[in-house]
Formats: structure tokens, sequence, C-alpha cells
């Protein structure tokens, strides 16, 4: 199953390249209207990370929720959010996926970003969360505070991972500040835990059942330690096209909410469409946790994440969340 897996990202991009296919034109609604006449398909590319968080998307454009506003979405693979940033602030995505952790960095240091619809949630339950503190059959760490003085895998440096496993470790008794993180892609990290590269993994679906598929076993709820109805990640996109695209945006919020709240309501549907941008096999699609899609993010958890960052060092000032929220 960790063979398969590791072909997960090269998988997503090949099927998104090929599903979403390169017709229509990006830019300005402006220039879209003289161009179509004011109608026609606008293309918008977004970053996405190849996990079951952003299922919503593929599914909503299988339903139509996106081009029945005039929307084709051009979907490209990146490793988590902390590089689809910098890809929709320099205009190579018009929209990108990414943790808050990462947004929130980005805002503190006056990066022209803002979010523009909800991504993902915790599913609230402690122990059967889409994502946690994961360690491979046999280890001997048990608990949070066991990897204190460990390396523990995270897909980027600096997101959501580093914030919430210190937490987890914090409320374990464990100090947070010596916990060593080791930069790798999800679908990396059951090989790195069997291989001994990393003693725990802050891991999500579909890497994390493929860790328990091969005997390994959850020490934290990392999302839940920080707040059960954790806003997990957004959608968001540059100020510019913010700016520039005001209608673009607009369709795309609406046809994601669609997505979100069609997803978190079908999931067997959900489990389907995994399939199609993933190479997971279907056993392992069936063992999955699938998280939480609400339609509107939770600002009390997103607060909570910001104060967390704060503690941590992860900002040198305080994001602004008026000004980073739609």
């Amino acid at each position: 199953m960790r063979r398969l897996l590791i072909g997960l990202v090269t998988g997503a991009t090949v099927v998104a390249a090929t599903a979403c296919g390169s017709s229509g034109s990006s830019g300005s609604d402006d220039d879209k209207g003289k161009a179509s006449g004011g109608g026609g398909t606008t293309t918008v590319k977004v970053g996405v990370i190849p996990i079951i968080d952003v299922a919503p998307l593929y599914l909503g454009q299988k339903k139509g929720f996106y081009s029945e506003r005039g929307i084709k979405l051009s979907l490209t693979s990146a490793q988590g959010g902390a590089a689809i940033v910098p890809g929709v602030v320099s205009g190579q995505f018009d929209f990108g996926f990414s943790n808050m952790t990462s947004l929130l960095t980005a805002q503190s240091k006056n990066v022209p970003v803002k979010a523009v619809v909800n991504g993902v949630a915790s599913t609230g339950k402690e122990g059967a969360d889409f994502a946690e503190l994961a360690v491979k059959k046999g280890s001997p760490l048990k608990s949070a505070k066991d990897v204190e003085g460990k390396k523990v895998a995270a897909n980027t440096l600096k997101n959501i991972c580093d914030t919430s496993t210190r937490e987890s470790v914090r409320k374990d008794g464990g100090d947070p500040s010596k916990v060593e993180f080791v930069e790798m892609p999800f679908d990396q990290m059951p090989a790195a835990l069997e291989g001994g590269r990393v003693d725990a993994a802050c891991v999500v679906e579909p890497a994390l059942a493929s860790i328990k598929a091969e005997g390994g076993t959850s020490i934290a709820s990392l999302f839940y330690d920080v707040s059960p109805d954790l806003t997990v990640a957004m959608y968001f996109t540059s100020q510019q096209y913010a700016q520039k695209s005001p209608e673009t945006v607009k369709k795309f919020q609406e046809a994601t909410a669609e997505s979100l709240e069609y997803a978190d309501s079908h999931p067997e549907e959900v489990r389907e469409i995994i399939g199609t941008y993933t190479k997971i096999p279907q056993p392992l699609v069936k063992s999955l946790v699938l998280p939480r899609w609400p339609a509107e993010p939770d600002r009390p958890s997103i607060e909570r994440l910001a104060e967390l960052g704060q503690q941590d060092g992860l900002f040198e000032k305080a994001p602004d969340l008026d000004k980073l929220l739609p």
C-alpha cells in the first residue's frame, strides 16, 4: 500500500491536467466580457494538495456546480499551503488551497492574500479525525508528550502541523519547543516512519490510512487539540485578483460553497471521486476518515490558531483576521 501511495502526487497532477483541460481564458472580468460578449467559460487555475481535503472541488466539478456558473477548473498539485501561497500571489494560480496557519503567517507579513471560501474542518472527534499524530507499529511513543526531542514529519514547515503538534505536546505536559520538524510530502510519511527517518508524523488522509494499514497508531488528535471545530484550511486568492476579477471570485465562492455542502452530505460520492485524482486502492479508500466540509469557517477556532502561532513565534506581528477572512 505504501508503494501505491507514493504515486499519489503524480497521479493527481496527471488526472487534474487531463480532466480539467485548458480551454477558456484567464484574466480580468472586463477582458473576458469583451472576448465572449458577456458569456462563455472562464478557466480558473487552482493550486491544491492531492489529499481528501479537496475532494469537494472534484465532486463539484463533476456535478456541474462550477460549469453552470461559467467556470472551468484547472487544478495543479503542490506539496502544501506554504508552497501554494507564493503561487497565488505571483499569479501562477488564481486561487489556492491552504491551511490556516500558512494564511495567517502570510497576512501577518502583509502578503496580499484574501480567503474567499471555507476549505475543510476537523471531524470534532478525538481519536477519529482525518489528521492525527501517528507512529509506526511497535513505536515506544505512546502520547504527544513523548515526541519531545523527537523528529516529527510535516508536509511544510511553519504551517498548521507545527502549530497543532506543539499544542498537543503542550496539553500533554511536554515542551513543544523541543520538537524537531522534518519537511516531506504526506505520501512519503508512511515510508519515512517505517524506515526510522522520523519518529512520528503529522499526517492526514489518505497517508494516515496507509500507516494504520501497516499497524501504525495515532497518539494524538492534533486538530481536535487546537479546537474541536477547527477550520483547518480555506480557499484563497490574491488581493490583486480579487480586485481585478470580483465576479469570478463571487462565482468561485458560490460554486465551492455548494460543493462543500454537497460533499458533506454525500460521503459515498466523496469516496468515489477520491479514486479519480489519486491512485489509492479502493479497499484503502473505504477505510478513510473523512473530514467535515462546512460551508462557513469557524472564526473562534481561527482566532485560537492565531493565538498559538503568536505563542510559538510564527508571527512577528498579530495577523489581521478582518483583512484575511471573507
